[in-house]
């Protein structure tokens, strides 16, 4: 009866386990090659799914610009904020950040595309926002060691690039949404846009500058977890939602995709052995309350 809401939760768990796993071979790498790397692996598996399909030819020549502009901004350019922030912040307050691509899309709505924001809605954006900041800055004890809890570097880089991850992936989706109203292929559609991005980044890797470089040699451990990384956020959790997206209610799905902060850190507390603070638990809370408020479940 409900699968399609269990769907949105899987995914959301996927996301939290996958933000868990990217963080040693993210940290190995460097972020930008194993955003290469896993880009690289997650176009090979899409676009061979699609040629066999085939999909492709849902995608017409009007969907090319828009698509590879999405994949462009949402993928290639928030992605590697992404992993940027990770590498900075840890797994934690990475997925805090990113998640404030909900309200950050409902804001974007309302200003661009003058989609309604009614009072309770914006009530949400305010209280994530909140949930976010309490958990950044209150969300480790001092007794806390691990060093997926230490902040490596300037804070202000680490939330800078976090903010960034989201607000590409919100104008990303926003740019996409029309075309994918239109009827396009979502795995097409998707092949597409990481595409862009792997292309990008692989442009990006043949620049003299030691940043873009891997940092160690890849090894087979490494290897495997930017695969499960790919294949299980980006293949698998996001086939699960557009599955999800096309059988339950926009709102629901939504807020249940942005349970992962929620659901990361009782995996966090397995992995670590440390009890993330009483901040965390709170704002992991506020952020799904505020995008339930968002879209009035």
């Amino acid at each position: 009866m409900y699968v399609y809401e269990i769907a949105a939760l899987a995914a959301a768990a996927l996301w939290a386990v996958t933000g868990l796993i990217a963080t040693t071979p993210s940290q190995h790498l460097g972020a930008i090659a194993f955003n290469r790397y896993r880009m690289l692996m997650v176009f090979a598996v899409l676009a061979a799914y699609v040629t066999v399909v085939p999909g492709w030819g849902s995608i017409g020549s009007a969907h090319l610009l828009p698509l590879i502009l999405s994949g462009f901004i949402g993928i290639f350019l928030g992605d590697t904020a992404l992993f940027l922030s990770l590498n900075r912040l840890g797994p934690r307050r990475t997925a805090m950040l990113f998640s404030l691509n909900a309200p950050i899309s409902a804001l974007l709505g309302w200003i661009i595309l003058g989609e309604t924001l009614s009072g309770q809605a914006l009530a949400g954006v305010l209280v994530a926002f909140a949930g976010v900041i309490l958990a950044i800055g209150f969300g480790k004890r001092r007794s806390q060691l691990h060093q997926w809890e230490a902040i490596k570097g300037p804070l202000w880089i680490g939330l800078v690039l976090g903010l960034a991850a989201a607000l590409s992936q919100s104008v990303g989706s926003l740019i996409a949404r029309p075309i994918m109203e239109a009827g396009v292929d979502p795995v097409a559609a998707s092949a597409l846009r990481i595409g862009v991005a792997a292309f990008g980044l692989t442009l990006i890797a043949a620049l003299p500058t030691p940043m873009v470089k891997a940092q160690k040699p890849m090894t087979l451990g490494v290897g495997i977890g930017v695969a499960m990384t790919g294949i299980m956020g980006m293949g698998i959790g996001m086939t699960l939602i557009l599955f999800a997206l096309s059988g339950g209610e926009v709102g629901i799905i939504s807020t249940l995709s942005a349970t992962t902060p929620a659901i990361q850190l009782p995996l966090l507390w397995a992995r670590t052995r440390e009890c993330p603070a009483l901040g965390a638990w709170i704002g992991a809370a506020l952020v799904v309350i505020g995008c339930a408020l968002i879209f009035g479940v």
